[in-house]
């Protein structure tokens, strides 16, 4: 198991505020080959939390969650594809509203395309974090059209944010949290914490792991799964406490070492992250880390990518937004399609979704 639990106690004894960083940057700026929007026109005030996914030979789906505001019911779940480069019109596919006619808002879309099995979509619906429930949606279509959204089993919520892995012995591994409140430090037990949802059987029934121990009361959620050449697994979260957290499975996700800390600074803010082809592990994220004054926040620009060989080191090598906005840059998607490019997409400013393609050879 790798150690990185020593950086996390400097940290929190300093007050739980980064002071150095050691990730190392050398940028690559001709890495980035494009950068636009998805959608031209948004039919809403907001939008949040992408997803992105390759659903065949050059043909890309993304989702996002948009409406007047995070948390209104009338946030809805929108959907578009992208083909021969260019985007299509995006449509809601989900929303919130109940048998009785309640309605709730979504939240978090995540696109899952299993090798020779229907695309899923993985979304939230609850008037909270702390209350939200999963559902599931499927197209054999490539998302033209959509089956009847259903809810996961009790006690399931589905991948958080970011995408599920397949792994080696077939199985399916989502990274998931839960936000049951506001604890942090000495009453991080009732606040954020990461578990992992497993299933043997093509999504039929799942397992679920317990939840990953913090010793160092490290608030985390919104993990990211990168698989190493060795076997081993790592997911990589989001925290309160100024930097990334990590944690190491050898056993294909059903247990997880104590939550350790990661060399770069995290604002509070999601991240995502992928092994690519060649064995690196890539992720994007704000590289800043929250004041003092405030502690637990901090501004969400600019919007890196950093590598690593290891997943301990990291060193930064691209930055793909810099100017400073009302809402900043937040919540990026990742993924290697495979042709070897890397598309990624984030929130921008919460109005639109941007996209953005990397040739991972420059990096």
């Amino acid at each position: 198991m790798k150690p990185s639990r020593r950086g996390l106690a400097a940290l929190l004894a300093g007050g739980g505020v980064l002071a150095t960083v050691r990730s190392v940057r050398a940028e690559t700026p001709s890495a980035l080959l494009s950068l636009g929007f998805i959608e031209d026109a948004p039919p809403y005030p907001e939008a949040h939390a992408s997803t992105i996914v390759e659903i065949g030979a050059g043909v890309l789906g993304a989702a996002w969650f948009g409406g007047t505001k995070e948390r209104n019911p009338d946030v809805e779940i929108w959907f578009a594809r992208c083909e021969g480069g260019r985007w299509g019109r995006p449509v809601s596919v989900a929303n919130g509203v109940q048998s009785d006619g309640t309605r709730h808002p979504t939240w978090n879309p995540v696109l899952f395309q299993p090798p020779g099995q229907p695309l899923i979509l993985f979304y939230k619906v609850g008037p909270t974090p702390q209350d939200w429930w999963g559902m599931v949606m499927t197209s054999g279509d490539g998302g033209r059209t959509w089956s009847p959204p259903r809810r996961l089993p009790e006690g399931i919520l589905g991948p958080i944010k970011n995408k599920p892995v397949l792994l080696a012995d077939g199985a399916w591994l989502s990274p998931s949290s839960v936000e049951a409140g506001e604890g942090v430090g000495a009453n991080a037990g009732a606040g954020w914490s990461l578990h992992f949802e497993r299933s043997a059987d093509q999504g039929q029934s799942w397992t679920k792991s317990d939840p990953v121990p913090s010793p160092l009361n490290i608030d985390a959620i919104q993990p990211s799964v990168l698989i190493h050449k060795d076997g081993q697994l790592q997911a990589v979260a989001r925290t309160r406490q100024g930097a990334l957290a990590s944690t190491w499975s050898q056993d294909g996700g059903r247990t997880w070492s104590p939550l350790g800390a990661v060399d770069l600074p995290n604002p509070n803010s999601g991240t995502d992250a992928v092994t690519l082809a060649d064995g690196r592990q890539l992720i994007v994220y704000n590289p800043t880390a929250h004041a003092a004054a405030t502690p637990g926040k901090g501004p969400r620009w600019p919007l890196a990518v950093a590598l690593s060989d290891d997943g301990v080191s990291w060193r930064r090598v691209l930055t793909l937004e810099t100017e400073p906005l009302t809402s900043g840059y937040a919540y990026p998607a990742v993924i290697q399609t495979a042709d070897g490019l890397v598309h990624m997409t984030w929130t921008w400013d919460r109005k639109r979704i941007r996209h953005a393609v990397v040739d991972p050879a420059g990096l």
